[in-house]
């Protein structure tokens, strides 16, 4: 296989473990209290970080750990972090596994709206058509049998649409002109979201005494592969391709979701629900596309501006993704 299809099976198998990871949480949360299940999630993924940090350092024979940047920023994208999965986690707890995939799709059309670097002077109309086109998804999608008051599942993935695009766009302030390295980075996150849930779920984390080996398993495999695992390949793979590549290769993650959903979950879609799945993947990757040219348009006429040799080399255009957390 050559380093090219290596590096798109990495990024189609991340995006795969991040749509499989809705169906996961739903199994989980279905066995377990949502609050236990974010906190041992957390808590797993923090252990496995501290693991990789310490073996790190320990190869480069006692390396500094942490900089003063890499906590200045991880402490509040850590409280950020967890306040998109509260509502994330509640949201699929009671919503299908395939819904809450394709609703959460609309962060890529939402973060530019908040995230206001390369391009400014607004966004070009056909993002905004785009946009539209993924609000009347999300209508279809919350419809059902028929047009009536939206699922409370609905409402919360709606929701944690909104607050994970204020991450993202918060991930693009904070992080833009510092040397932070990424597992640094996810182990202050985790370790500020083991903290946070640890109190609100201490009174019921004597149920994981009766928890079963597979709502275990679920357990392991959110924290490890769906958070760990995905990120760091994610970084790995971005870093062998272009921006635009994985951008489309991650952006298949809702298209996961629904076929996990349906294909594992057993759940199906009515008639108006699968046009509305099929009006959200077109919108998320046409306001995608828009955004992504315009921001590279930017780029290149400040570019210009700022030098105006011939040989000045074009800025990378940074991938906007679905990232799960």
């Amino acid at each position: 296989m050559s380093d090219a299809r290596r590096t798109d099976a990495v990024l189609l198998l991340v995006a795969l473990v991040w749509g499989s990871s809705y169906l996961s949480a739903q199994t989980a949360t279905a066995a377990l209290p949502v609050l236990v299940v974010l906190f041992v999630r957390y808590a797993l993924s923090a252990l496995a970080c501290l693991g990789l940090v310490a073996a790190r350092a320990g190869a480069r024979h006692g390396s500094r750990r942490w900089t003063r940047d890499e906590l200045r920023v991880g402490v509040p994208l850590g409280l950020t972090q967890a306040a998109v999965l509260v509502v994330e986690t509640y949201g699929v707890a009671h919503t299908t596994a395939a819904n809450a995939g394709l609703i959460i799709s609309l962060t890529i059309v939402l973060t530019p709206f908040l995230d206001r670097t390369g391009h400014r002077g607004g966004l070009p109309p056909a993002f905004y058509a785009a946009a539209g086109l993924c609000v009347l998804a999300v209508g279809l999608l919350m419809s059902g049998n028929g047009f009536h008051a939206p699922r409370l599942g609905d409402l919360l993935m709606l929701a944690a649409a909104f607050v994970r695009a204020a991450h993202m766009a918060l991930v693009g302030r904070l992080t833009t002109g510092r040397a932070i390295r990424p597992l640094h980075l996810t182990t202050v996150q985790t370790l500020v979201g083991s903290a946070l849930f640890l109190a609100p779920a201490a009174r019921e984390l004597p149920t994981l005494a009766r928890t079963d080996a597979a709502t275990w398993t679920q357990l392991v495999y959110l924290a490890l592969f769906c958070s760990v695992f995905a990120f760091l390949a994610q970084t790995w793979a971005v870093q062998r391709t272009s921006a635009s590549r994985a951008s489309l290769l991650l952006g298949t993650e809702p298209i996961w979701a629904a076929a996990v959903g349906i294909a594992l979950g057993g759940e199906h879609f009515t008639p108006l629900a699968g046009l509305g799945a099929a009006l959200m993947v077109a919108g998320t990757y046409w306001g995608q596309a828009v955004e992504r040219a315009h921001r590279t348009a930017t780029a290149q006429k400040t570019s210009i501006t700022s030098d105006p040799s011939p040989t000045a080399e074009e800025p990378a255009c940074p991938a906007t993704t679905l990232t799960s957390t």
